[in-house]
């Protein structure tokens, strides 16, 4: 085996050779899918989901706006679609509260501006 290798898996890159856009990328998506789930978008009752927490999503969400915001220079023609999405769970958020947040308060608002 070489080094950087599972055994049985094809060779692990080393996060020195992934490019800056990559990993932030990656970093959104994944935060964008958290989100989703703490939200129960996946389930057809998401109030119902097992993994509906409102407090665990405010947080994702935040820390997405945060990565967006902070990176938007760097990500390019990914900018857009990062921010649809983050858009898309923050209304996801102010629908699922039962007392919604005032505009601008809302989870990552600080960094986006408020969300309608």
């Amino acid at each position: 085996m070489q080094p950087g290798e599972i055994e049985g898996e094809l060779p692990v890159r080393e996060l020195a050779e992934i490019p800056s856009i990559e990993v932030i990328s990656r970093a959104a998506v994944m935060l964008l899918s958290a989100g989703a789930e703490k939200l129960g978008l996946s389930a057809e009752q998401p109030a119902d989901s097992p993994h509906f927490d409102l407090d665990e999503a405010r947080r994702i969400i935040t820390a997405l706006a945060g990565l967006i915001t902070a990176s938007a220079e760097y990500l390019g023609p990914h900018a857009a679609p990062l921010r649809d999405g983050l858009q898309a769970l923050q209304r996801a958020f102010r629908e699922s509260s039962a007392y919604p947040d005032p505009p601008g308060q809302g989870p990552g608002e600080k960094y986006t501006g408020p969300v309608h």
